[in-house]
């Protein structure tokens, strides 16, 4: 009796990387420098929310850029230092937990995204944001959904905006122990669940945020 045959084996999809493609078009049409422009930290229970915004330098980009999310820690904090050194301009901005608060999360990430494009030593004639949503930013504004895995200046951003929210994460938790800001960064992990149960929310805390605003309730 013959052994069936195997099936064939289902050929891995490549995931694709992020280019200057849509930096070389845009660039066309608008006449000036371009940015790219992400964000990090929407949606955490604790800290700020940070922005990233990168002009790259065409003829010395570093290799490895990708959306921050798909790289590991170590990895972001290497290439970090590298588009630091080699873009033309870049800028990080914050928009605090009281500025989450007054404005709701959506208006406090465009106060951070504002930031660091002001923070920036070019100011660009416009700049490809991260998302679907037209932020009003110094410049003019052309939506990327996914654009962190797509562009490689958005995915420049992201890893400034990343790193900046991460380290400043620490510092919070030096700040406010016990909460493990260190380890998830603000975000819902059962070590979080747990304190905010045993201490209450800290003034880290966005306190309009469904879990803290139930314990708040209580």
């Amino acid at each position: 009796m013959k052994t069936p045959a195997k099936p064939p084996a289902k050929a891995k999809l490549s995931r694709a990387f992020p280019t200057l493609a849509l930096e070389v078009l845009l660039i066309e049409s608008a006449g000036g420098p371009v940015c790219g422009v992400d964000e990090a930290g929407r949606g955490p229970w604790a800290g700020p929310v940070s922005a990233g915004a990168v002009i790259l330098n065409p003829d010395d980009l570093p290799a490895g850029i990708d959306d921050s999310k798909a790289l590991t820690h170590a990895r972001r904090e290497a290439l970090e230092i590298e588009i630091k050194a080699r873009a033309l301009a870049w800028g990080v901005g914050f928009a605090s937990v009281e500025e989450i608060e007054t404005h709701n999360i959506l208006h406090a990430t465009g106060l951070a995204m504002c930031r660091a494009i002001e923070a920036m030593a070019i100011q660009p004639v416009a700049a490809l944001v991260d998302g679907n949503y037209g932020f009003k930013l110094p410049c003019a504004v052309q939506t990327v959904i996914k654009g962190d895995s797509l562009s490689l200046s958005i995915a420049a951003a992201s890893i400034l905006a990343k790193t900046a929210r991460d380290r400043l994460m620490v510092e919070l938790d030096a700040e406010y122990p016990g909460y493990g800001f260190a380890g998830h960064k603000g975000y819902n992990a059962p070590v979080h669940s747990a304190a905010l149960k045993e201490r209450g929310p800290c003034p880290a805390h966005r306190r309009s945020w469904a879990p803290i605003r139930a314990l708040l309730d209580q």
